[in-house]
């Protein structure tokens, strides 16, 4: 079977330099490798996504010369497989809800730390301390019930403790420079959200569906992802999903080190296009001759 790669953006905003060099990278690898590139549009997020901001990221990827298989993957269009995946690992008795506000959290993260550093995520986020699994199952049916917003958690060491000593292929190079077997931490992550009450998934869950629904069989990305990888793996044992390689490319940062953000005007695709940049141009700006 030929590899499967793809390139999935939100379209949330106007794609950067930081896009165009993941999906030069994905576009170049899939021709390298005689197989297909994929786009999937992930668009759960309804209160940011924007049609116009889809219909830009066509525009942005033909100027390119990027093509990639159709008929495009809206993740909006597909919520029952997500669903089926959430209420696969309820069966498991892996997800229980959780009704803290973030404002509820944050409180309770910073009276906790008055006595000593409390542990966060890869991303600096501070874990969640998991008081909403101590909740009896008619309580939780009641404030459900009633209304109250809630967050459907994956119980972390639960899960951990049905699969352990899970790795994933590195092609490419983490933060620190890792390759090939990478052994993956899912622990650091904590209770990570699969669904909130108004939103039906997460990326973390979405992503791996997706992954293995479509038959991605190289994932690549930038290296703000990659100790994601581990809940993915996670994940993906859990579901009984295929396990893809994945290959983590170095950011493109702005003149002060900063990761490039939607709103970031001067690497804006849209913008260098209108200031005369060309494709070609592009390819040099990334570093890809």
């Amino acid at each position: 079977m030929p590899p499967v790669f793809r390139f999935a953006p939100s379209p949330n905003g106007l794609l950067h330099l930081g896009h165009a060099y993941s999906a030069l990278l994905n576009f170049d690898r899939a021709r390298e490798a005689g197989g297909r590139l994929l786009l999937r549009i992930e668009d759960i997020d309804a209160t940011r996504c924007r049609p116009e901001y889809e219909t830009a990221i066509d525009e942005d990827l033909a100027w390119l010369g990027i093509a990639w298989q159709r008929p495009v993957r809206r993740q909006s269009e597909h919520l029952a497989d997500y669903r089926a995946a959430l209420d696969k690992l309820s069966a498991l008795g892996l997800v229980y809800p959780a009704f803290e506000s973030r404002a509820e959290i944050a409180k309770l993260v910073a009276a906790r730390e008055a006595g000593g550093p409390w542990p966060r995520d890869p991303d600096g986020a501070p874990l969640y301390s998991g008081e909403a699994k101590s909740l009896a199952a008619e309580e939780r049916a009641g404030l459900i019930a009633s209304g109250v917003p809630y967050a459907l958690r994956l119980d972390m060491d639960a899960a951990c403790r049905r699969v352990a000593g899970l790795t994933w292929h590195e092609l490419g190079d983490g933060p620190d420079g890792e390759h090939g077997v990478v052994a993956a931490r899912p622990e650091a992550w904590g209770d990570v959200i699969l669904a909130r009450k108004e939103t039906p998934t997460s990326y973390h869950l979405s992503v791996v569906v997706d992954d293995a629904l479509q038959g991605v069989s190289e994932v690549v990305r930038g290296q703000d992802l990659f100790h994601a990888s581990s809940v993915h793996r996670l994940l993906q044992a859990l579901l009984g999903l295929p396990e893809p390689a994945y290959r983590h490319h170095a950011l493109i940062r702005d003149s002060e080190g900063r990761k490039l953000s939607k709103s970031s005007r001067s690497t804006g695709l849209r913008e260098l296009r209108d200031a005369g940049a060309s494709p070609a141009g592009i390819r040099r700006l990334v570093g890809l001759g």
